[in-house]
Formats: structure tokens, C-alpha cells, sequence
């Protein structure tokens, strides 16, 4: 079913985020910040829901977005809906990346209707980094690093014991404690 900016709760996210976006564009920092925020959940249900296999790449794709978002806020003309702006540079995002991928891909992206990237609103994975982040700022240094750079953000041992300029067995003894003490703190929340 094809939605329209009359419809009800789609007509009143179209609304609110439409006058933080136009906010941000007369300078008000805050408007801008809650529409970037709002937005985010948006792209990545809208994201989630056509990338089923792919997951892993939905978080780069929703920044790309964003960032897309932000760098092309000078073409946007206020008197016309946001919704099928930010639309058309999602759909070209996702483009963009199935394209990269291999051309057959491009051609399994759903047709929709402008309206459907204001359909669903995942802030999950939000919610779990923020959570996940305050439980590594309860390690220690040498055991919160090592996880932050080799578990999360994928790097060596190598690397994450020049960035940190811990030992190499530092590093694999700060994981291996890090994660047996993240376990037990989890395993304490339940």
C-alpha cells in the first residue's frame, strides 16, 4: 500500500522532521542535531529491511547517508516535502552500494514509494551500542582498549598494541580479561 503525506502519523514525522531540518538550515544547531538523530532511526529501518542479508553493512550505509543528508542540505527547497528528498538520496545510497557489489544485485532493489523510508524506526542497535559502551567504561584501560580495537573496531594485535602501546600479550591478555569480566558483569544485570 502506498503511503501519502496526508496520511496520519507519516503526514506528522513528514511535519516534525521537515521543521527541525528547515531549523538546522536557519542555524539552530539543536533542530539539526534531533533531526540528524530522528532521521538515523529511519534510514535504518527503512535500510534493515532491504539489505536482510547484509546487515553488517546497514550502519555504514545509514552514515552514508546521513552524510549525503548533510553535504546536499543546500538543494533542498523548504516548500517542497523532505520525505522523497531524503528518499531519492537513500534509494541512490543503496544504489550506490548494491552497484558496488555486482550489477545484478541493483536490480533486486524493491520499488517503493517515497514514503516508505518514514515507515519503520529502528533505534536498537543505538540503544545496544550506547549500553555496550557504558559497560566497557566501567573497565580498566588496558582491558577496555584492547576490546574496543580488536573486537569492535576489527584491528590486529599488531595495531591495537601500537595504538594503545601496550605489549602484543598485554593486548591479548587485556581482551581475554576484558571479555570475562564483561561477561560477568552481564551475567550480574540478570
Amino acid at each position: 500500500m502506498n503511503r501519502t503525506i496526508e496520511d496520519g502519523p507519516v503526514r506528522r514525522v513528514e511535519e516534525r522532521l521537515k521543521a527541525q531540518f528547515v531549523r538546522g538550515l536557519h542555524g539552530d544547531a539543536g533542530a539539526y542535531h534531533a533531526f540528524l538523530g530522528d532521521l538515523t532511526g529511519y534510514l535504518r529501518g527503512f535500510l534493515r529491511k532491504r539489505l536482510l542479508d547484509l546487515q553488517d553493512d546497514v550502519e555504514d550505509l545509514v552514515q552514508e547517508v546521513l552524510l549525503s543528508v548533510h553535504n546536499g542540505r543546500h538543494t533542498y527547497r523548504p516548500d517542497q516535502p523532505l520525505t522523497p528528498w531524503v528518499h531519492a538520496i537513500a534509494r541512490y545510497k543503496l544504489a550506490d552500494f548494491f552497484g558496488a557489489r555486482s550489477r545484478s544485485e541493483a536490480f533486486n532493489i524493491p520499488l517503493d514509494d517515497d514514503l516508505e523510508i518514514f515507515a519503520t524506526c529502528d533505534v536498537e542497535p543505538a540503544d545496544a551500542r550506547r549500553d555496550l559502551n557504558k559497560l566497557l567504561d566501567q573497565l580498566p584501560e588496558r582491558q577496555r582498549l584492547p576490546i574496543l580495537f580488536m573486537k569492535l573496531k576489527g584491528l590486529s594485535v599488531t595495531e591495537t598494541a601500537r595504538l594503545t602501546g601496550l605489549s602484543e600479550s598485554a593486548v591479548k591478555v587485556g581482551v581475554h580479561r576484558g571479555l570475562k569480566a564483561l561477561a560477568l558483569k552481564f551475567q550480574g544485570a540478570f
